[in-house]
């Protein structure tokens, strides 16, 4: 089948409300802002963001299309043959950072780009991961079961593809317990290919729900947010330096405030900065984000 824009384009939207409507209620005091805004060639940008909620501090849910006569460098990396051909694309991206530490942040996007040549060009690509900056076994087990269910088969390949990309080399350090992440998609032809998409953005939800509901009542003090707020440091740190989605919007020309909108509202950098030696904020780096088969864990937390 010819690949359509347009159906992935409705989808995404349709995703972003459910989304928003769904984090509103987990929040039960903000709500998103809400703004169309119209450009050129028929663009369109919806930015939702929600900030000073009573447990979720800030979220942001984007959704983009554009189109234009050349693709931004950031989306020609991989394709350099593309370069200087007309583009269409749309994307939905998220990101949400809870007020409790002991919540995790977590992100996801889903993209599509469709390339008008002679013989049409296009692929999809996305993913979710999960940043815990408490980490809890059966809260990692749940994040990769649904990972799992999203992607079948190839979920132990999205999974490595997903701890290798969300990874600070200047740290040394995993940015979180991944999940899955995928570029470059056409398996199985536009329809197949569409589906398998859809998969992953229907299990985010069911993905983050849970944990969300079963920490954000976790009593916590000072010492945890002061190092929620220094983990928070690292998270900035990959997607100002690392992540192409923020070097994409920024090529694109997109609203600054929309492209930036995933970076959390408060952070701290420490000098030198190590927990102290025993604690379980020592063991986060070195025992919990450490690349691991989850869907191999026990989960003894019932016992």
């Amino acid at each position: 089948m010819k690949p359509d824009i347009a159906p992935v384009r409705e989808y995404f939207m349709e995703l972003q409300d459910r989304i928003v409507a769904a984090l509103e209620a987990l929040d039960g005091e903000q709500t998103f802002t809400r703004e169309e805004l119209p450009g050129a060639d028929g663009a369109l940008s919806r930015p939702r963001v929600l900030e000073d909620g009573p447990h979720i501090e800030k979220a942001a849910v984007q959704f983009t299309y554009s189109s234009g006569s050349s693709l931004p460098a950031a989306a020609t990396e991989r394709n350099p043959q593309l370069a200087g051909q007309r583009f269409q694309a749309t994307a939905i991206s998220l990101i949400v950072h809870p007020r409790n530490p002991y919540v995790p942040t977590t992100h996801a996007n889903l993209r599509f780009f469709l390339v008008e040549a002679d013989e049409p060009v296009w692929y999809f690509g996305g993913g979710f991961d999960l940043t815990p900056f408490y980490g809890f076994e059966e809260d990692a087990i749940h994040w990769h079961t649904q990972a799992q269910a999203a992607t079948g088969d190839h979920y132990p390949a999205l999974k490595q593809r997903c701890d290798e990309y969300f990874y600070l080399p200047h740290r040394q350090e995993c940015r979180g317990v991944g999940g899955v992440f995928f570029d470059d998609w056409t398996e199985g032809g536009f329809e197949s290919s569409f589906a398998f998409t859809r998969s992953i953005g229907e299990h985010f939800l069911p993905a983050y729900l849970p944990i969300f509901e079963r920490r954000v009542n976790t009593p916590y003090g000072d010492r945890e947010r002061d190092f929620q707020l220094f983990r928070r440091g690292r998270y900035a740190e990959f997607n100002l330096a690392i992540d192409r989605g923020t070097k994409y919007g920024m090529q694109s020309g997109r609203r600054v405030e929309s492209v930036l909108a995933s970076l959390p509202p408060l952070v701290k950098w420490k000098y030198a900065y190590e927990p102290p030696v025993g604690s379980i904020e020592a063991s986060l780096v070195r025992d919990f984000l450490t690349p691991r088969n989850w869907l191999g864990v026990v989960d003894n937390s019932g016992d």
